[in-house]
């Protein structure tokens, strides 16, 4: 007597094998510190590759701010790559703010903190390469400004308050003595300071950025004509006290105001507006 065989069951599909990237553990969750250890290089960009190892090694945690790398022969031989290469890797991530790299007895290549100020080089190249225009960046920073302002009336803190008085006060001291090129570093710093009260690191450093390459133009037109904003400090005042009732509406109506003033100021004269003022290398102390 035949038999009927039962229906077979499909087999299921295995799942993926997961790469080594894929397998890789978040180590700052693990309780006990993991030895620093990085795979050999087995590609023709090795300088790409070592600076992806050490970015991918402070993605996992394994390397934090103020860390040392291993030292240049070790971390060479680590990685499968001649010094050389790995010096070009280790400069290039100093130029990107990632490294300091220190010489003599106690040196080597030390994970930097964040520094924000790097994104000013970048927008000062976009400019350069025609990416952004100057008309755009001076738009953005009105309508960031709103946001910053708004920001600012609800996280500011007394001590945000007090380092705006402050920079006021040395803005009317400044006015007074005819010092416009050292009001105009006010300014910038006025600027700073209250990117930092919105409590939000993120937009603080676009506010920056932003804030660097305009304030060139602000300088370049009081160096060259003299000319300053009328009433300045009776405006920032203004604005702080909106600022400390935490008047959304009259703090952002008064910062709009002042700074569609100051473009159609800087509009007047096409030269303080031009490509070359933004690049230019403006870098004066503040005298107190």
């Amino acid at each position: 007597m035949t038999t009927k065989s039962s229906p077979r069951t499909p087999s299921r599909p295995r799942p993926p094998a997961l790469n080594r990237r894929d397998r890789a553990t978040d180590h700052r969750a693990a309780a006990a510190p993991v030895p620093l250890q990085f795979r050999p290089i087995h590609t023709r960009r090795a300088f790409e590759e070592i600076c992806q190892r050490i970015r991918e090694q402070l993605a996992l945690g394994v390397l934090k701010p103020g860390d040392k790398l291993p030292p240049e022969r070790d971390l060479a031989q680590q990685l499968g790559v001649s010094r050389n290469v790995l010096r070009e890797a280790l400069r290039s991530l100093e130029m990107a703010g990632v490294l300091r790299l220190q010489k003599g007895v106690k040196g080597g290549a030390f994970i930097q903190e964040g520094d924000t100020s790097r994104m000013n080089d970048v927008m000062q190249d976009m400019l350069s390469l025609g990416t952004i225009s100057v008309r755009e960046l001076s738009e953005a920073r009105i309508h960031v400004l709103d946001l910053v302002v708004r920001l600012a009336c609800a996280n500011a803190r007394q001590p945000d308050f007090q380092a705006l008085e402050a920079n006021i006060e040395r803005t009317e001291l400044a006015t007074r003595e005819g010092r416009l090129l050292d009001r105009v570093e006010c300014s910038r710093e006025f600027y700073k300071l209250l990117a930092s009260a919105t409590a939000n690191k993120v937009i603080a450093m676009i506010v920056d950025s932003v804030t660097e390459i305009h304030m060139r133009f602000v300088y370049a037109k009081a160096a060259s004509s003299g000319v300053a904003m009328p009433r300045l400090v009776e405006k920032r005042r203004q604005f702080l006290s909106a600022l400390r009732a935490r008047n959304v509406s009259a703090a952002t109506r008064l910062m709009r105001a002042h700074l569609e003033s100051v473009q159609r100021m800087l509009e007047q004269d096409p030269g303080a507006m031009s490509l070359h003022v933004a690049l230019a290398e403006v870098q004066p102390g503040i005298r107190r």
